[in-house]
């Protein structure tokens, strides 16, 4: 449930607002619906490591990898495809650690509260 909300809020938000916006969809999303840890770590993970390698993958190969082989050679790569890796990990990572810590921010504010009426 997380990975599908995370990949179709992010897909259209991205449409109209910057990249970050994986980070308070991430975070809010996981705040709200996460179960675990886990799951809060790695589906949002895994939902934007999908998504920008899908929309990367649809951006580039209709004009043969032109943009993107003059970006990896700007970086010293030697294939096209290392700054797909690349950039979708980054998206990943970014998005994952946002879930992670929207989850644990709902825990506290839940410990917090427990913590109150006492």
């Amino acid at each position: 449930m997380v990975f599908l909300v995370i990949l179709i809020a992010s897909f259209l938000l991205q449409l109209v607002l910057p990249w970050w916006i994986i980070v308070m969809i991430s975070f809010a999303t996981c705040g709200l619906i996460g179960k675990t840890g886990k799951v809060a770590l790695w589906h949002p993970f895994l939902a934007i490591l999908v998504l920008w390698t899908a929309m990367a993958l649809y951006k580039t190969l209709p004009n043969h990898n032109l943009l993107v082989t003059r970006v990896a050679q700007l970086f010293g790569l030697q294939a096209w495809w290392w700054i797909l890796v690349l950039s979708s990990l980054v998206g990943g990572f970014t998005a994952g650690l946002s879930g992670f810590c929207g989850y644990h921010f709902r825990k506290a504010v839940l410990a917090n509260q427990s913590n109150t009426k006492l």
